[in-house]
C-alpha cells in the first residue's frame, strides 16, 4: 500500500497535469499547453488526454454550462517525456447547448482528437439503470497492488505511481484471467487522497479514470491476462457521458461488459456509480486488440 505522503504525491501529480496553461498565442482557436506524467512505458496514459481534453474545452464555456458528453479519437502515441498544446475550435453556442473540438498536439501533429458538447443544467424526466446487487464492500476487497506479486517491475512502479486505489471484485488480470471467461467484470476505484471541490476537477478526473480497466471485459471474455505473451493492445476511441456530480475520492463503482469482438477489434462499456447507486457515467471504448496464434 501506498504511503499517506506517497499518496498525497500522486494526487497531486493528477491536479497538476490538469491546471492547464493558457497562452497569448492565438489563431481561430484557443491554445492551452499541458504537462505529461511520466509513464514507465514511455507512451502517454490516454486517460490523460481524455481529463485535459476535456478542461480545455470547459475553460471556453461560461459558467454553469458543463459536458455532458465528449466523442475522442487516439490518433498517434504520445511521448510522455514532452508537453502538449491543446486547440480548442468553438465550434457552436446555442441557448443551452454548446460544442467544442478538442485536439491534443506534439511535434506540430495531433496525438488526439475530441468533440464534445456541453449544457445548462435544466430539469427534465430521468431514469437509470441501477448498480448490479450483490457487489462486495471495497473494504472486504484487497487493493490490487497487494495482488501484483510477480509482475513486471516497470507495471510495478506504474500500479505504485498511479493516483487511484483500485480493488477488482475478479481479482485484477495481472497474470491470469481465472478459470470462467466471462465478458464483463466490476471495479471499485477512488482517489488516493482528497480532491479539491471544483465539480470541474472531478469531471475531468473522471474521464481520466474511465480509461483505466474498461479494456478488461474483452479480456476476460478470453482467457487473457495483461501477462499473456504477444498481447497486443491499444485504444481507438473514447466516449464519455456524465450523468450526476460525483467524487473521484469518494468511492466508485465501474461495472463494465464487452457485447462484441471481431476483426482484431473489441468494444468495452462501462457504467460508473457512487456507492449509493446514482449513475454518474456511462463510458465506451473501442481497442485494437492483437494474439498470437496458438
Amino acid at each position: 500500500m501506498a504511503s499517506d505522503e506517497d499518496a498525497r504525491r500522486s494526487v497531486d501529480m493528477l491536479l497538476g497535469i490538469l491546471d492547464l496553461g493558457a497562452t497569448d498565442a492565438r489563431t481561430t482557436e484557443d491554445i492551452f499547453t499541458g504537462a505529461s506524467h511520466p509513464m514507465p512505458t514511455g507512451r502517454i496514459y490516454g486517460g490523460q488526454v481524455l481529463g485535459q481534453s476535456i478542461i480545455a474545452a470547459e475553460r471556453t464555456m461560461p459558467e454553469g454550462r458543463i459536458p455532458h458528453s465528449m466523442h475522442g479519437y487516439f490518433l498517434r502515441a504520445g511521448d510522455a517525456s514532452q508537453g502538449l498544446t491543446y486547440a480548442v475550435d468553438r465550434i457552436h453556442d446555442g441557448r443551452s447547448f454548446s460544442t467544442r473540438r478538442s485536439q491534443a498536439y506534439q511535434n506540430g501533429v495531433p496525438i488526439f482528437s475530441m468533440i464534445a458538447s456541453f449544457q445548462d443544467e435544466n430539469p427534465g424526466i430521468e431514469h437509470a439503470e441501477p448498480m448490479p446487487d450483490g457487489i462486495p464492500a471495497p473494504e472486504d476487497l484487497r487493493p490490487d497492488e497487494e495482488l501484483s506479486d510477480g509482475i513486471h517491475p516497470l507495471s510495478q512502479r506504474m500500479l505504485a505511481e498511479r493516483p487511484v486505489d483500485m480493488r477488482h471484485v475478479e481479482g485484477p488480470l495481472f497474470r491470469d484471467a481465472g478459470a470462467e471467461h466471462i465478458a464483463r467484470q466490476a471495479v471499485w476505484m477512488r482517489l488516493r487522497a482528497p480532491f479539491p471541490d471544483d465539480p470541474a476537477l472531478h469531471r475531468a478526473a473522471l474521464a481520466y479514470l474511465s480509461d483505466m480497466s474498461i479494456q478488461e471485459s474483452i479480456l476476460r471474455a478470453h482467457g487473457l491476462s495483461w501477462a499473456t505473451p504477444g498481447l497486443k493492445v491499444a485504444s481507438l476511441d473514447h466516449a464519455m457521458w456524465w450523468h450526476r456530480p460525483g467524487r473521484v475520492d469518494d468511492w466508485l463503482l465501474y461495472v463494465q461488459d464487452s457485447p462484441n469482438a471481431r476483426g482484431g477489434r473489441g468494444l468495452a462499456r462501462g457504467r460508473i456509480y457512487t456507492r449509493d447507486g446514482d449513475l454518474v457515467a456511462s463510458v465506451a471504448q473501442e481497442i485494437t486488440i492483437r494474439v498470437p496464434a496458438s
